[in-house]
């Protein structure tokens, strides 16, 4: 891997623009940087996929920035109270957030603005070039989402890595000293950049409620608290036991593409670590006096009645369904539906995983979680 400052430059000559904004993101993007390079034992695909995404990102900072000097008034907007969906990952929050992008009140990351927000969207004249033609980028062998939709939600991951520190360099690659790094890191500085960035998206459009969702802001919330105090949160429960192995087959399915010596045992470690942490975290947070922003979900009464679900957190939210909103969901539900694949449980085994000893790690979350979802 190239140096900072190689890739710096490759991002300036690309953009022929200089200020990156605060110099937060160095930190997480040395410790990225080093990592890969040590660590990662990326293959030919590998190299230039991670050398093109983290040029991506700091050309986006770029720009993000050149539309705050030449548009202050970006500043100006409001996101009030939005609605983040939190949890382990595997566990049915992705089908809700999709569900919930059928409101045509309210706004959300779509899939082709997440790695690249810039230009802002209302300023775009005709059809957004960064629109894909066909179903967008696959990563790994499959394109994980219940259905292909293009214009649907996209998780957080991408906005966060504009500060480098964000989930979603580990899923691409094996990087344990910045996977550790990451667990313990100060995402202050994360935050307020994406809360920068959803005001640019949102500039010159009509103002709407903000839906989010990222599995890994339960390691975080009390970075993602400080840059949205008035945030309520939405949050889906299934057994650890199944999201555990889901979640590692995910990231071998993508990281499998980037290497040719992939460390599946490893892959089962760093899950184990960082979802027991963030359900632990989560549990505190929750207890210092925030619980009662929360909904919670359960991921058998999402598969059982998913439009009643929704309808359960609008009541609580204080918001009617329409009947258009019901409309959207009930036929996007039938659709999805109809294109799941066939669920399959992974051999823990595999990546030497023993649920018994995996078990007690989440074993308070599991007794909170049960009285969570007693509604």
């Amino acid at each position: 891997m190239p140096t900072i400052d190689d890739i710096l430059k490759t991002a300036v000559a690309q953009t022929g623009l200089h200020d990156f904004g605060d110099d937060s993101f160095r930190e997480g993007l040395g410790v990225l940087l080093d990592s890969l390079e040590r660590e990662a034992r990326l293959n030919a695909t590998g190299e230039k996929f991670l050398y093109d995404r983290i040029v991506l990102h700091l050309s986006q900072r770029l720009q993000v920035e050149d539309w705050y000097r030449r548009h202050p008034e970006i500043d100006d907007g409001q996101i009030l109270a939005p609605l983040i969906g939190i949890g382990l990952p595997r566990t049915g929050s992705t089908a809700l957030s999709v569900l919930l992008a059928q409101d045509p009140g309210v706004r959300y990351i779509r899939r082709w603005e997440s790695s690249q927000p810039c230009p802002p969207p209302s300023t775009v004249t005709g059809v957004d070039p960064r629109i894909p033609p066909d179903k967008g980028e696959m990563v790994g062998t499959r394109y994980h989402v219940p259905i292909d939709d293009k214009h649907g939600p996209m998780e957080c991951h991408d906005m966060m890595a504009l500060d480098f520190k964000s989930h979603i360099f580990h899923a691409y690659a094996q990087v344990p000293s910045y996977s550790s790094w990451l667990l313990d890191a100060d995402l202050t500085s994360t935050f307020a950049y994406q809360r920068r960035v959803m005001k640019l998206l949102q500039w010159g459009e009509p103002q709407r409620p903000w839906r989010l969702k990222c599995p890994s802001h339960v390691l975080f919330l009390k970075y993602l608290n400080t840059a949205f105090p008035d945030a309520r949160f939405v949050m889906t429960h299934r057994d650890p036991a199944d999201v555990i192995l889901s979640v590692a087959e995910l990231y071998a399915d993508i990281t499998g593409r980037f290497t040719d010596d992939i460390d599946l045992p490893y892959i089962g470690r760093l899950n184990v670590e960082h979802w027991s942490a963030g359900m632990e975290r989560t549990v505190a947070f929750r207890a210092n006096g925030a619980d009662d922003r929360f909904y919670d979900i359960d991921f058998r009464a999402m598969q059982a009645d998913p439009i009643g679900e929704v309808t359960g957190l609008y009541r609580w939210l204080g918001e009617p369904v329409s009947e258009e909103f019901a409309a959207r969901m009930r036929n996007w539900w039938t659709t999805a539906a109809a294109e799941r694949e066939p669920s399959h449980k992974a051999d823990p085994v595999t990546y030497d995983i023993d649920l018994d000893r995996v078990r007690p790690a989440f074993a308070d979350y599991v007794a909170h979680a049960e009285r969570w979802t007693a509604h």
